[in-house]
């Protein structure tokens, strides 16, 4: 018998990884069971509610409707609202 790791398994070693991410892709992390439009949306809500991070991704070069994240940011937003 062969071991395969699941998905999830996966998923956590590539959400830990140094990369640039989709805003929807990490949206769908936090908003797994939902559309990526309505993930996407309900992120973007999530951060607004917090001016230091909006600070911290505005000063790293991010914007509302921006569609790439680098690493650094992606950090920012797991930092503030928790790893997914």
């Amino acid at each position: 018998m062969v071991y395969k790791p699941s998905n999830t398994c996966r998923m956590e070693n590539s959400f830990n990884q140094n990369r640039v991410w989709g805003w929807g892709e990490l949206a769908l992390q936090y908003f797994p069971n939902i559309s990526q439009k309505s993930a996407t949306m309900q992120l973007l809500k999530w951060v607004r509610v917090s001016r230091t991070l909006v600070d911290q991704l505005e000063e790293s070069g991010w914007h509302p409707g921006k569609k790439y994240l680098t690493p650094r940011q992606k950090d920012y937003i797991v930092q503030h609202l928790g790893e997914p």
